[in-house]
């Protein structure tokens, strides 16, 4: 049972702390670039999928209170609206 609360920009710092630090050079490959990746802020197991959506999926059924942020691989958004997303890897 989970009883730390964590913001927003907490979760977000870990999941970011957890793929600079170890992920990145795992899955930043021609084949996933685009894709989402879907990253437990508490442990760092992760998963990838063309939108994220299955991906947390099965981690929230492994953990209900999961605490999870998704990037897209290669860019430094993971969405954009009426703007442009830059990619960040080749």
């Amino acid at each position: 049972m989970q009883s730390i609360f964590w913001s927003v920009e907490e979760v977000a710092l870990r999941a970011k702390q957890f793929y600079e630090n170890g992920i990145r050079q795992n899955v930043e490959s021609g084949d996933n670039i685009g894709k989402m990746i879907v990253i437990n802020a508490e442990t760092g197991e992760y998963g990838i999928d063309p939108t994220g959506v299955e991906t947390a999926l099965k981690l929230k059924q492994k953990n209900p209170n999961a605490r999870l942020f998704t990037i897209r691989i290669g860019y430094d958004v993971a969405v954009s609206f009426g703007g442009a997303m830059e990619r960040t890897a080749e």
